[in-house]
C-alpha cells in the first residue's frame, strides 16, 4: 500500500484531461491531489472522479485556481471555497474540512494533514505591505489573475482570510496525537526559499506566507507535499522532506511518460525513481 501525491492537473487545459483519463489504477493505494485540478467545477467533478476510480481514498486541498470566481453572480471567497467542499463531499473526497485521515499502511501512526492557507503576500523583500508587493511585481510586468478572480469574501483582504487559516490549521496540528507523526499537505509552498520562479520571481508574493516557514519544525512532520510552482522537486530542511508534485500544463510534462509517472510517492519510506528526464520542467505557468 503507497501514498501517492500530485498536484496541477489542470483537466481544463489541453491534453491533461485526456492523459488523465489513461493513468493506470492503484486500487489499493491513497492519493494526495494537492490543488488546481481545474479551474472549473465541472473540470473538478472531471479530475477527481478520474482519480476516485483509479485509488481507494483521494484527499484533496483547494488550489488558486479552484477558487476563482468566473460567474459575476458566483459564489465568492469562503462561499466558493464551501461550494468546492460539498462537490468533494458528494464524491466521496477527503479535504481540509473533514477529519485529518491517518495512514493504515506501512509505517508509524502518520496523520495526513490536510491544509488550506492562501497566501498573505510575505513571499517577497521584507518590509513591504501586501500593496507594495503587488506593486513591485507589476514593476516586472507581473500582476497574477488572483487579483481579478480570487475574491475574500467575507474576510476583507485575502491576507486577513490567509491569516485566519493559519490560525485554524496551527491548532490543529498542536492538537495531533502525542506519538504520531504528520504528512502536511497544502498547495502553497510552505518556505519561501523553495519558491523557485527563476524566469519571474516577483510571483513570489502570491506562493505563500511566512506564518509557516517554521512548521516543519514546530510540529512533528517528516513530510510536506504542495504544487503550484509547476517545478516538481525534491528538498530537505531540518531533516524534513518537502515535495512539489505539480504536473502542470501541457507544456511542463512529458506526454509519452503519461500522467501516471509524475506520481509521487509520499509513504511508505522515500520517493521512488524520477520519471524519464527528472523531475524538473518549465517553471513557469501563469
Amino acid at each position: 500500500m503507497n501514498l501517492w501525491a500530485i498536484s496541477d492537473l489542470h483537466v481544463d487545459h489541453g491534453q491533461n484531461g485526456t492523459a488523465l483519463e489513461g493513468m493506470p489504477a492503484h486500487p489499493e493505494d491513497w492519493l494526495i491531489a494537492a490543488g488546481d485540478i481545474a479551474d472549473t467545477e465541472v473540470g473538478l467533478v472531471r479530475g477527481l472522479s478520474a482519480l476516485i476510480a483509479r485509488f481507494a481514498k483521494v484527499i484533496w486541498v483547494p488550489g488558486n485556481h479552484e477558487l476563482w470566481t468566473r460567474d459575476a453572480d458566483g459564489p465568492r471567497g469562503v462561499a466558493r471555497y464551501e461550494r468546492l467542499v460539498a462537490i468533494c463531499r458528494e464524491l466521496g473526497v477527503l479535504t481540509p474540512e473533514d477529519p485529518w485521515a491517518v495512514w493504515p499502511g506501512e509505517g508509524p501512526p502518520t496523520v495526513i494533514a490536510a491544509a488550506f492557507t492562501l497566501y498573505d503576500y510575505t513571499f517577497a523583500p521584507d518590509g513591504l505591505s501586501p500593496s507594495d508587493a503587488v506593486a513591485w511585481a507589476r514593476e516586472d510586468g507581473i500582476v497574477a489573475v488572483d487579483e481579478r478572480l480570487l475574491h475574500p469574501d467575507p474576510y476583507p483582504t485575502r491576507s486577513d482570510w490567509c491569516h485566519a487559516r493559519v490560525a485554524l490549521t496551527e491548532a490543529r496540528l498542536a492538537a495531533v496525537p502525542p506519538g504520531h507523526r504528520i504528512v502536511l499537505v497544502n498547495h502553497w509552498p510552505l518556505r519561501r526559499d523553495l519558491v523557485r520562479l527563476y524566469a519571474v520571481p516577483r510571483y513570489t508574493p502570491w506562493c505563500g506566507t511566512v506564518r509557516t516557514e517554521e512548521w516543519h519544525v514546530r510540529y512533528p512532520i517528516d513530510c510536506v507535499v504542495s504544487g503550484h510552482l509547476h517545478m516538481r522537486a525534491t528538498d530537505w530542511r531540518d531533516g524534513v522532506r518537502f515535495e512539489e508534485v505539480a504536473l502542470g500544463y501541457p507544456r511542463h510534462w512529458r506526454h509519452d511518460t503519461g500522467v501516471g509517472g509524475y506520481l509521487r510517492q509520499i509513504l511508505p519510506g522515500t520517493p521512488v525513481g524520477a520519471p524519464p528526464g527528472g523531475w524538473g520542467g518549465p517553471i513557469w505557468h501563469r
